[in-house]
């Protein structure tokens, strides 16, 4: 079954804007090992929302998983894993952290319960309300 996921980036460092121009992109830099679990998790075709950290703090586009996790090529350390991603359309309406919290349908999300994990799984029904909040 496909899952769900968000994918948190600092827009500064590399945005949803820069997926798009590239295309694709190999998510990297992962050391938490919540979050490293999570990517090891993750299936070509899964669904991802791209999250803006930072002063934005909201959900901004959508994005497909490639392919399984594979060991960082630019890390010595076999934990180290990343996956590739491709770029998919901006989200309508981005959907701001402060709208996320305050629906108590999401209390149990990481993005809400876990603010630091930067890989955070998402339920198939929360996954829809999201999809409804972005138009």
């Amino acid at each position: 079954a496909m899952a769900y996921w968000i994918l948190k980036t600092e827009p500064s460092e590399f945005s949803f804007a820069d997926l798009r121009r590239d295309k694709r992109a190999r998510w990297d830099g992962i050391s938490n090992a919540q979050a490293l679990i999570h990517l090891r998790q993750m299936a070509k075709g899964d669904e991802v929302l791209i999250y803006h950290s930072g002063a934005e703090k909201a959900l901004v586009g959508r994005a497909k998983v490639l392919g399984a996790a594979y060991p960082d090529p630019a890390k010595a350390d076999p934990k180290l894993v990343v996956v590739d991603v491709a770029a998919g359309a901006p989200l309508a309406r981005p959907v701001p952290l402060a709208a996320i919290k305050a629906d108590p349908v999401f209390q149990a999300l990481g993005l809400v319960r876990q603010s630091r994990l930067s890989v955070v799984p998402i339920p198939a029904e929360l996954w829809r309300r999201l999809e409804a909040m972005a138009g």
